[in-house]
């Protein structure tokens, strides 16, 4: 039995065109010879030709230029303030990538790698913005930049230490890029002096108040601190308390009086009489008085209340020349009187006793007409007591004693010897 033939129909597409050339494909091996003969291809248009060529030369530029897509393309990955995404890009470098994020950065925000350095597949790029931090530490106020996102990160990048210090907002709290206002104030070691003791401790106080608060001490009324108790303490500074006491003491003092002199001419020369005796003011004079540590300071005047105002003293200086000398005849008697003979010794006998030889005053230590103290009497050469001499003698006497001292042994009456 003859086995049945089947007849395969060639088979032409433009796949096998564009591979092979054009050449067609061999007959299937058991193709029958009978009742069929293989028939040559027919040669292809020229129409068909020319649609061939430009797709074979397109798909061998698309096959050229997908190499060159695939190699430019890069995964990067890129962090932008803490927040990371993977992408990809095209750009040859980081400034070129970030100018396609639409990421802009100043001078105080950091990029690593920088800006200029090529990118390369698997690069990752970090963007960290830069924060104000009005920062105040230990009473020093400053301006600072930092990277970091919370106020515990950006203590640890100024190397600040925080440990026992005070903050003024938490360690955990986020810093914005607007920034933010942060009072440190670290711990440091203070010593006070206080009651004959030393006593040292850690504070993180503002004040030498607060501080000596911490350190249980007690300022009084009147205490105070060596330094001002609202100035900042500072490390390893000491700090003496003292105890003040205050009180007050009142003293009388006497105000001096003034003299007035004027001249006289109906006066001998080295002559002076008082016409009012001077008399000493009194005032009340308030001072202060304050102990520190037991140690008393010099007093302090505070107050002063005149109690009694001082009577000025009025003096008259003589400026008549002096008269000749009386002569002495030792006898104690005769009237001889030269340059003082013209005084008017009536009148100042008048004046001084009444004109009574014999007087004496109350005290019994002045006599005569005169009214001679015992020593005056005796430099003058008179003997006894004066208010037993005879008149003349008396008056004698009383002549020589002008002659050397004027009219000053009369304060009150002497002007009777002119007048």
């Amino acid at each position: 039995m003859v086995p049945e033939q089947h007849t395969v129909p060639e088979q032409h597409t433009v796949l096998d065109v564009a591979v092979s050339g054009g050449a067609p494909r061999d007959a299937p091996a058991n193709v029958s010879r009978r009742g069929s003969r293989r028939r040559r291809p027919a040669a292809p248009a020229p129409d068909t030709l020319r649609r061939l060529v430009p797709q074979a030369l397109v798909v061998a530029f698309l096959a050229g230029g997908t190499s060159a897509f695939v190699a430019n393309d890069k995964a990067v990955k890129l962090s932008v303030d803490g927040a990371p995404r993977t992408l990809h890009t095209f750009a040859g470098g980081v400034d070129e990538l970030l100018a396609d994020q639409g990421v802009t950065v100043g001078a105080h925000d950091i990029v690593a790698p920088a800006p200029g350095d090529d990118l390369a597949d698997g690069d990752e790029v970090v963007v960290r913005y830069g924060r104000p931090v009005l920062l105040t530490l230990d009473g020093q106020r400053r301006r600072v930049w930092t990277t970091a996102r919370t106020v515990d990160g950006a203590l640890r990048q100024l190397g600040v230490r925080a440990e026992g210090a005070f903050l003024s907002v938490s360690r955990s709290s986020a810093i914005s890029r607007h920034g933010l206002a942060l009072d440190v104030r670290t711990e440091r070691a203070v010593t006070f002096m206080a009651d004959g003791r030393e006593r040292t401790i850690r504070t993180n106080a503002a004040t030498v108040r607060e501080a000596l608060a911490d350190a249980g001490i007690t300022l009084h009324a009147k205490d105070d601190t060596s330094v001002p108790g609202s100035s900042f303490p500072r490390d390893g500074q000491t700090v003496t308390v003292m105890r003040i006491t205050d009180s007050r003491e009142v003293h009388e003092e006497p105000i001096p009086y003034d003299t007035e002199k004027t001249q006289d001419p109906t006066v001998f020369k080295g002559t002076e009489i008082v016409d009012r005796q001077g008399r000493q003011g009194s005032r009340r004079v308030t001072y202060a008085l304050r102990t520190v540590n037991g140690v008393k300071e010099k007093p302090r005047r505070i107050g002063v209340e005149v109690v009694r105002e001082p009577v000025t003293q009025r003096v008259r200086v003589g400026t008549k020349p002096k008269p000749v000398p009386v002569a002495d005849d030792g006898a104690g008697g005769g009237a001889g009187g030269g340059g003082a003979d013209g005084l008017n010794w009536g009148g100042l006998a008048a004046c001084e006793s009444g004109g009574r030889p014999n007087a004496v005053d109350s005290s019994g230590n002045y006599g005569g007409l005169y009214q001679f103290d015992t020593g005056t009497w005796r430099s003058l050469g008179g003997s006894g007591r004066p208010q037993d001499a005879p008149a003349g003698e008396q008056t004698r006497r009383a002549k020589k004693l002008y002659v050397q001292r004027g009219a000053s042994p009369w304060p009150h009456c002497g002007r009777r010897l002119t007048g």
